[in-house]
């Protein structure tokens, strides 16, 4: 389980300070995986300053999937990111209507992930660039028939920054890896969203 001190309810979102100012704390996530020595394939998104970002899996794709999880564990995987592409966007204009929101995550995810861009849009804050994410599935159940994935990420915060509305950045704290964990679930019309994610302290991976 991630630090105590670093996992919030989704009654007060908390954000990156110097990192877009976006993945606040939904819940603490239950059955955290402790698997996350080995190195994970990496997920880059684009980081030039109005851009918006361009999520692509890296070195190459993965084969294709043959079981029930590893095809869940995929699409799991592709919702997180998906989630991740539409905040760092919408974070550009404070964006908290943005629809792609709601196409990669729900319930109390979905909440933080608006209820924090319209707080930067009510103080007058946007932000620019895009992180840089490593996520990797760390369990799926059931596996049979996959209804939740988890998904773990040491996300790189180093290029998402924000700003005031005038161009001025609201901090010179630099950004880095937090260690970030996810519930993506199955919902009943066959889309994989985040339900739910817990962000740790910066350099917790």
């Amino acid at each position: 389980m991630a630090p105590r001190s670093e996992l919030h309810t989704g009654r007060r979102p908390v954000r990156w300070a110097t990192a877009g100012a976006l993945l606040a704390v939904a819940v603490v996530v239950g059955a955290c995986s402790s698997d996350h020595s080995s190195a994970p394939e990496p997920v880059t998104t684009s980081t030039g300053p109005s851009a918006a970002p361009n999520v692509a899996v890296s070195p190459s794709p993965s084969p294709s999937p043959t079981s029930p999880a590893e095809i869940a564990g995929q699409r799991a995987v592709a919702a997180y990111v998906g989630l991740w592409q539409a905040m760092a966007k919408a974070s550009h204009t404070s964006n908290w209507k943005s629809p792609d929101l709601a196409r990669y995550a729900s319930g109390l995810a979905l909440q933080v992930a608006s209820g924090s861009l319209y707080a930067d849009h009510y103080n007058g804050l946007v932000s620019r660039g895009a992180p840089v994410l490593h996520p990797k599935v760390t369990s799926v159940s059931p596996p049979e028939a996959p209804t939740t994935v988890m998904v773990f990420d040491c996300a790189d915060s180093t290029n998402w920054l924000q700003y005031r509305t005038n161009g001025t950045l609201v901090d010179d704290e630099p950004g880095g890896r937090r260690a970030v964990t996810s519930e993506v679930r199955l919902h009943q019309d066959g889309s994989w969203k985040v339900t739910r994610f817990a962000v740790e302290a910066l350099g917790s991976c």
